[in-house]
């Protein structure tokens, strides 16, 4: 349920004339994702620990803190959720066409995934920081502090990649729509990101008797 009200909040919004016609679309395309995310994240916290990307499951699973198969169940209900939530915004906008994400054909493949890695890779960190129970209980502060570091990446890969960072998000309209053009940017770019951000989190952030931060709880 979280998932599906985020991805229609956004394709919705994107589905509007000026979503990305000017800087002033873009920012309010990269408020939507925020607000849309802040709100999944709660929703969803007391059910699946607020997880409604596909490359933060990655992240965490890598970290150690889900395990594969309950993360390979979370992405399946995370895909449904997002070609769900697309085929409802169809049925009730009488079939107006759905936007899919789509990078600038200028710039090349590679970059379009060191992007999408780098971009996720905060969102991620981001996510290990709210969770982590040696911060303190951070309540609905932890989805906030991820919404608003989502919203910033949105801003800025927006106009390079269209600003995905959850493979989910791109998937639901691209099976939707039958483009599947550059799916894998999507897909490559945000599990790389979320793995390393993982992997870099245990290594770095330890107790003072160097021990991996254990205490990881839900975002929501």
């Amino acid at each position: 349920m979280g998932f599906f009200l985020n991805v229609a909040t956004l394709a919705a919004k994107l589905m509007t004339s000026d979503a990305t016609s000017a800087e002033t679309g873009v920012l309010a395309v990269a408020v939507a994702h925020a607000f849309a995310l802040v709100v999944a994240m709660y929703l969803a916290g007391d059910i699946s620990d607020g997880h409604v990307n596909p490359a933060v499951t990655y992240g965490l699973v890598v970290g150690g803190h889900v395990s594969g198969l309950t993360g390979i169940c979370y992405c399946m209900a995370q895909l449904s959720g997002s070609v769900t939530a697309c085929v409802a915004l169809i049925l009730v906008t009488a079939g107006q066409a759905i936007p899919t994400t789509r990078p600038d054909p200028k710039i090349s493949g590679l970059a379009d995934v060191a992007i999408e890695a780098f971009a996720t890779f905060a969102i991620v960190y981001a996510v290990y920081v709210a969770r982590d129970l040696r911060n303190g209980s951070r309540g609905i502060m932890g989805p906030i502090a991820v919404g608003f570091v989502y919203g910033a990446n949105i801003l800025v890969t927006a106009p390079l990649t269209g600003g995905s960072m959850n493979p989910a998000r791109s998937f639901g309209p691209a099976f939707v729509t039958g483009d599947m053009k550059k799916q894998w940017v999507y897909w490559v770019g945000p599990l790389v990101g979320g793995g390393i951000a993982g992997l870099v989190y245990e290594s770095l952030m330890t107790t003072s008797n160097g021990q991996p931060p254990s205490s990881i709880s839900s975002v929501g």
